[in-house]
C-alpha cells in the first residue's frame, strides 16, 4: 500500500464522527480538487496529496484554537509510515499556512504545492457545497442564521476572527465572497468563478425570501 493509500485510510478513520463540514468527505473533496489543480499546475503530487489529506487532521477550531496540534499530528503520522523528511517538512509547512485566519495573516511561506492545496481547500468553502458547509457549521455553533441588526465585521484581527460568533450570512461577507480573488492558481481561479456566482444568486434569493417578496 502506498503512502497516499495508507494516509487516506488513516484520515478516514481518524475523522470518523467529525463535524460534517470538516469530516472525511471534506477531505476527499479537497484531495480530488487538489489532484486536478496540481496536475494542471505541474506540482509535486506526493506533497500535494499528503497535504490535502492531512490538512484538517486536527483543525484548531475543534482543539481550543491550538494551531500546532494539526501540524504535529501530521508530522508524527508521516514519520511513522516512513515518508521522506524533505516531504514531511513541505507538508507540515503547507498545513501551517493553509488557513484563511481572517485573511489578515502575512504569508511567509511560498510553494506551488501550498498554492494548489490552499486553492482546493478554499474552493470547498464556496459554491453549493460551501453554502451547505457554512450553514452546517453555523448550526453546530448555534449561531444565528441571519440578523439584519448585526452587520458583517470586515476588519477583524486574526484573534477576533477565530473567536467570532457572527451570523451565518455574515460569514459570506467576512470570508466566502472574498475567496474568489484570493485564488493562487489559474485553474483555481477558473473553478472559483462559477461557485462565486452561485453564492451571489443564493444571497439574492435569500434576502428576497426574508423580505417576503418571493
Amino acid at each position: 500500500m502506498s503512502s497516499i493509500e495508507q494516509t487516506a485510510a488513516y484520515v478516514r478513520q481518524a475523522l470518523n464522527g467529525a463535524e460534517a463540514g470538516h469530516d472525511w468527505w471534506h477531505i476527499q473533496r479537497v484531495w480530488s480538487t487538489a489532484k486536478t489543480i496540481g496536475l494542471a499546475e505541474g506540482a509535486q503530487m506526493e506533497i500535494v496529496e499528503l497535504a490535502a489529506l492531512l490538512h484538517d487532521i486536527a483543525d484548531s477550531k475543534f482543539h481550543g484554537g491550538d494551531e500546532e496540534i494539526g501540524p504535529k499530528k501530521a508530522e508524527a503520522y508521516m514519520r511513522s509510515i516512513g515518508v521522506l523528511e524533505q516531504t514531511i517538512e513541505q507538508v507540515v509547512l503547507i498545513i501551517r499556512n493553509i488557513s484563511f485566519k481572517g485573511g489578515k495573516t502575512e504569508r511567509t511561506f511560498f510553494s506551488k504545492e501550498l498554492d494548489v492545496v490552499q486553492d482546493a481547500d478554499r474552493l470547498d468553502a464556496i459554491g453549493a457545497i460551501g453554502i451547505a458547509r457554512t450553514f452546517n457549521f453555523g448550526g453546530y455553533k448555534n449561531n444565528e442564521m441571519y440578523n439584519p441588526d448585526r452587520p458583517p465585521q470586515f476588519n477583524m484581527t486574526k484573534e477576533e476572527y477565530k473567536l467570532s460568533n457572527g451570523t451565518t450570512i455574515n460569514h459570506f461577507y467576512e470570508k466566502l465572497l472574498l475567496l474568489k480573488d484570493r485564488m493562487n492558481t489559474s485553474a483555481g481561479r477558473q473553478m472559483a468563478e462559477d461557485r462565486h456566482r452561485f453564492m451571489e444568486v443564493f444571497l439574492e434569493q435569500f434576502y428576497a425570501e426574508w423580505r417576503g417578496e418571493k
